[in-house]
């Protein structure tokens, strides 16, 4: 093991210890791990050999590289270039590499921090890619009805989605205690960045998830002892692998393609809610937020709202021809990608190659 090698284990072990989740440190160690990969082939392996220069090298390395265009294509003959990292890949690859400096220079590993003047990729303020219509959320939630006992529980998880905006691990985790009928509240216990948030149910899921403890879960329980709430049809506690092929189902039983699956409710509800008059604050604290930034993301798709004020301020307003300008606008708005959809789903935390 080289000196570098030994400086991002001990790094790593330091976050761990710290109480960073197992998901932080796993995408710590992915991208730290090309970064030595990369120091190694240059005959780099010594933190103190990586010099501010050296970091903006590996910044512009990440920028100009692309993917294989597929395993063995163009092999013998040159490897056919793919797509690019995305921003947020690169902006993932350097900020691990800047904690991993300043953490080795306050430990004194090194003299100074090479990495301190480094400026990281401004990420773009990306939006939902889609939200559903209050139709469209219905046809979803009436698709259940196919299931049987199944399609009970699916109903009560779908309702819960929709009515918290919880995530889909979140979603998940939630404990029999977590969940109080009569009071219209849940709990969520170590949501993103382990924080805990109490948050609104709406009387309809109540009695949805009421429905499924009294008619369903019994049936599927294998350990008397397992307090999870939903529990999957082997009586096993769900997974995001399973919980999203599971959403997409129902959305194409109700004629929706359209990427994304339980993120598709937690957009829905953020988004409807703005709509409506709520405070973005309370969307804030709904969706367990760290920082307000991220959620007015919210306030640029409340694409209704602005074409009525568009329709009723603008001086050149002319009816139809202005209308149909605007609903392309708005097509290429709201085909913009969702970066806290794509962080839970992306392929991109795969290290590249040198």
């Amino acid at each position: 093991m080289t000196r570098l090698e030994h400086a991002v284990a001990r790094f790593l072990e330091a976050i761990a210890v710290r109480g960073h989740t197992a998901s932080t440190v796993k995408t710590r160690e992915s991208a730290l791990g090309a970064f030595v990969r990369w120091c190694a082939e240059r005959g780099l392996d010594d933190p103190a050999q990586v010099t501010k220069a050296v970091i903006e090298r590996y910044q512009r390395h990440l920028y100009y590289y692309r993917e294989p265009a597929g395993l063995g294509a163009g092999r013998g003959r040159g490897r056919c270039v793919g797509k690019a990292l995305s921003v947020q890949t690169q902006h993932g690859h350097l900020t691990a590499v800047r904690l991993l400096f300043r953490w080795l220079a306050r430990g004194n590993w090194i003299a100074y921090n090479p990495a301190s003047e480094l400026e990281l990729p401004r990420l773009p303020q990306r939006l939902p890619r889609t939200i559903l219509s209050v139709d469209e959320v219905e046809a979803v939630l009436a698709a259940t009805a196919a299931r049987g006992d199944a399609g009970i529980r699916d109903r009560a998880m779908l309702e819960t989605l929709y009515a918290t905006g919880i995530r889909r691990m979140e979603l998940a985790n939630l404990s029999l205690y977590d969940v109080g009928l009569d009071a219209g509240s849940v709990m969520v216990r170590e949501g993103k960045g382990r924080r805990d948030r109490m948050v609104p149910i709406s009387s309809r899921a109540c009695g949805w998830i009421a429905k499924y403890l009294a008619d369903v879960r019994p049936g599927l329980v294998i350990d008397p002892r397992d307090t999870t709430l939903f529990l999957a049809d082997d009586g096993q506690s769900f997974h995001g692998d399973r919980l999203t092929p599971l959403v997409k189902r129902y959305l194409a039983a109700a004629g929706i393609h359209r990427p994304g699956a339980c993120h598709l409710f937690r957009h829905t509800m953020a988004t409807m809610m703005l709509e409506n008059g709520a405070d973005i604050r309370f969307i804030q604290a709904m969706l367990g937020h760290a920082s307000i930034g991220t959620t007015t993301i919210y306030t640029r798709v409340s694409l209704a709202k602005l074409r009525e004020v568009y329709e009723k301020t603008h001086p050149a307003r002319t009816g139809r021809a202005i209308t149909s300008s605007i609903d392309e606008a708005c097509d290429e708005l709201i085909a913009a990608l969702d970066a806290e959809a794509q962080d839970e789903a992306s392929a991109d935390d795969l290290a590249p190659a040198a």
